[in-house]
């Protein structure tokens, strides 16, 4: 029978105490408060490339927060400040750039980039 420190592997690390909780959508609402992951540094701008990249690699738990956060129809802003960590009041274009390139490349993956995940099988 399977534990669940069987699966521990499964599981991120848990976040460093100093960083603070993320806010999806409004509490009060029915939103989430959920603790961080560690997250590398967001570019202005998503890879382009038909493959999967190393920076894509890096970030495939934001990728994912991306489309929970469009399904669930969030403001770009509240998005850009919880997930992107850019601050969209003081730079307004810079975070909108970064999350629309981003969520770009999040529905890129979910459509066709997924296929570079697993290698195709050969025949023998």
């Amino acid at each position: 029978m399977s534990t669940a420190a069987d699966n521990n592997f499964l599981l991120p690390p848990p976040a460093p105490a100093y960083l603070p909780a993320r806010v999806i959508g409004d509490p009060e609402e029915g939103g989430v408060v959920v603790s961080p992951l560690p997250d590398p540094e967001v570019a202005d701008e998503a890879p382009s490339e038909p493959y999967l990249t190393p920076y894509d690699n890096k970030r495939v738990a934001m990728y994912m927060w991306l489309l929970d956060a469009a399904y669930d129809d969030e403001d770009w802003r509240v998005v850009a400040r919880t997930v992107l960590h850019i601050d969209p009041e003081k730079e307004p274009k810079r975070a909108h750039r970064a999350w629309e390139t981003h969520l770009a490349r999040a529905r890129w993956i979910l459509k066709e980039g997924y296929k570079f995940l697993f290698p195709s099988p050969t025949t023998h």
